[in-house]
């Protein structure tokens, strides 16, 4: 497992730098009219990486479901940076079309981060806590969709620029789809808790994972 810890964090770090550095090089930037098809192939890279591993790793995947589902529901409470949208909207620097919904969505997910790991990461809450990370999923495919469209949505309107040059670029390149990873990993984790029941004595019972 540690060899595996080692690896994940060194992939993550490797991730972060090529962001950074692709960012730097403006890798990422499109013109005003056309779709931004290198942050789309940066934002479903990873997740197609990590479910390809995944499914084809039993090694990988015990590692990865060893993983504390609290901790990795506490991550998510970044997300509370999501009120950087509402303020470049207020300026005029993104569209209000996507990045309400995103910085919204964000802010909802990450204040309530907290809670979901000390209160529904547990086989009796398990319905809540994959109803939680589900939510946060559809926030993030639901941003990048808006992101997406944005220009086609209102063609003559304030463009998505800002979202494909630093500092913003790291968003839709590394932090959407890391956190849409961590949503995919407790999801997996919380199907195989054992569900949970209540004896006419009032103890817990457990049957067999599911």
């Amino acid at each position: 497992m540690s060899r595996y810890a080692k690896l994940t964090a060194g992939l993550i770090a490797a991730w972060f730098v090529f962001s950074l550095a692709a960012s730097a090089l403006h890798l990422y930037r499109t013109g005003p009219n056309a779709p931004p098809l290198a942050l789309g192939i940066a934002v479903l890279t990873p997740i197609v990486v990590f479910l390809v591993w995944f499914n084809r790793s039993p090694a990988f995947r015990k590692f990865s479901m060893s993983l504390n589902p609290r901790a990795l529901t506490f991550v998510q409470s970044w997300r509370l940076a999501g009120f950087v949208f509402l303020v470049l909207a207020a300026y005029g620097i993104l569209p209000q079309v996507f990045a309400l919904p995103a910085g919204w969505g964000d802010i909802a997910i990450g204040a309530t981060a907290s809670l979901a790991a000390l209160q529904l990461a547990r086989p009796e809450r398990r319905s809540g806590f994959i109803l939680w990370q589900v939510l946060g999923m559809t926030d993030l495919v639901a941003a990048v969709t808006l992101g997406t469209l944005a220009g086609f949505i209102d063609p003559h309107g304030i463009p998505t620029s800002a979202m494909t040059v630093l500092p913003m670029s790291l968003i839709p390149t590394f932090a959407v789809p890391l956190f849409f990873i961590l949503h995919i990993i407790c999801i997996a984790q919380a199907r195989q808790w054992a569900a949970h029941r209540v004896s006419p004595t009032g103890r817990p019972l457990h049957s067999p994972a599911v």
